[in-house]
């Protein structure tokens, strides 16, 4: 890994500039990789997690990124251009700008809940800023981590990605690299433990980690096309996303009827949920972790709503439950789900709400149902989320050309199209004298013209 490393620094001194020309022509071999190997990649994925549904792979992997790449590949030529920027009155007729250039050698942290996706994306922001990448993979996908890793080696030109894969210590010694930028894909603890690691050398970092992120359903939105959209975010790969639902309020107004239409929407999304359709969980570890925090809230008093009709374990499956009553001593409202259990709280004044929220770690994502523009602008000027997604949960994630990151607890810093090339860039100011410069009417020795025009550039 270090052998490597040194390798990619030596490369970044020799060709500190790739051209674009070098930067597509990488991107163009990550898609052919991807859609050449598309049942490969969803058959490696599957059988890390024991099962998992192949179209949620397809449109929340291989889809999105085949759509980051393509954007960076149509893009790169007008993002790479110096920006023009204004030069004040006083140093006219000088010009400036903003050249970005790449930093050198990135290392990406990629977690196991989308191998795929969470490799991707920061790998196609970091080549197209011009950077050699170094990726660790998740050891708890070793399936899809051995075959990326393969894939990568076949398809991708030499002395740009390096895929690198081992346990927790091979991860804890690849975060001390003294890489010019690290991103790291994870929990908020683990995030702490590779910014701690980074500082050592100085190496900025990305952080895009989690947290409980909060939904509203709003009196007067349909209920059914609510809960619809609620389900689809908490359900996807049992709800094991970072942007999942993690909490939800309900106007009092619903209460008679939501839990019913949980169940009946919830049977209609994932009619044969033991044999296909539902994802399971990772592994038993994680398993395990979200049944104590079931366990935890059952036992301090919380009521549990199965919403498949048969509820009953099937391996790693784990059926979805709606969790009434749960209060802020339950582990439950405490740490990230990361599984398909959601505490559902009815309100009767917004104000509640308001308070809730900003009472709580600032959450990755903040999703809002409803119609009513009084409540959206008060949610989005009183609180803060890393980003959000109105009448439906989720979806922002797939907007190439909205940053996506978190705030505070949830991370920091930004990727995603041309916020992720110029996270991977060095903006470098540049400012350019004009022969017919000014400046000499401010240089030594300072008589009474200098002073004359100080009083002139200082104003009233």
């Amino acid at each position: 890994m270090e052998q490597v490393f040194s390798h990619f620094k030596q490369l970044a001194f020799e060709q500190s500039y790739p051209a674009i020309q070098e930067r597509r022509r990488v991107l163009k071999q990550l898609k052919k990789m991807l859609l050449k190997h598309e049942q490969s990649i969803i058959e490696a994925i599957d059988k890390d997690f024991s099962y998992r549904e192949p179209f949620e792979t397809q449109i929340a992997e291989i889809f999105p990124s085949i759509k980051a790449i393509q954007h960076a590949y149509n893009n790169i030529t007008s993002w790479i251009q110096p920006e023009k920027r204004k030069v004040s009155i006083w140093f006219k007729p000088a010009s400036a700008s903003v050249m970005f250039q790449p930093l050198g050698v990135v290392g990406i942290i990629v977690p196991w809940n989308y191998p795929l996706y969470l490799a991707i994306g920061p790998i196609v922001a970091a080549i197209a800023a011009g950077n050699r990448v170094m990726v660790k993979m998740s050891e708890f996908t070793p399936s899809f981590s051995q075959l990326f890793a393969e894939l990568c080696d076949k398809y991708i030109a030499k002395g740009w990605i390096s895929v690198v894969n081992g346990d927790a210590e091979v991860a804890a010694n690849f975060a001390a690299l003294p890489f010019d930028h690290i991103l790291f894909t994870g929990s908020t603890d683990i995030g702490k433990k590779v910014m701690a690691a980074a500082s050592k050398n100085l190496t900025p970092v990305t952080l895009e980690l989690g947290g409980k992120s909060p939904t509203i359903i709003d009196e007067g939105y349909p209920l059914e096309k609510a809960v619809e959209k609620l389900l689809f975010g908490k359900l996807l790969n049992s709800g094991q996303t970072c942007l999942a639902p993690d909490y939800l309020f309900v106007h009092q107004s619903h209460q008679e009827e939501f839990v019913n239409t949980c169940k009946s929407v919830a049977n209609r999304l994932y009619p044969d949920w033991k044999r296909s359709n539902y994802t399971a969980m990772i592994n038993n570890k994680q398993w395990e972790r979200h049944q104590a925090l079931l366990d935890d809230a059952k036992e301090k008093g919380a009521d549990f709503v199965p919403l498949f009709c048969n509820s009953e374990t099937t391996g790693r499956k784990q059926p979805p439950h709606i969790v009434l009553g749960a209060t802020d001593d339950m582990l439950i409202m405490q740490q990230e789900i990361f599984g398909p259990s959601l505490p559902v709280f009815f309100f009767d004044s917004f104000d509640e709400i308001i308070k809730s929220i900003k009472q709580r770690p600032r959450p990755l994502a903040l999703y809002l149902l409803s119609n009513d523009k009084n409540h959206f602008h008060r949610l989005m000027t009183e609180t803060h989320s890393g980003g959000v997604t109105v009448n439906d949960t989720i979806l922002h994630v797939s907007q190439e050309n909205l940053p996506f990151g978190g705030i505070g607890p949830s991370g920091m810093g930004h990727y995603h199209g041309v916020e992720g090339f110029k996270t991977f860039s060095h903006a470098k100011s540049i400012f350019k004298q004009s022969r017919f410069a000014s400046s000499k009417l401010i240089y030594p020795p300072y008589g009474k013209l200098s002073k004359l025009l100080y009083r002139l550039m200082r104003g009233r």
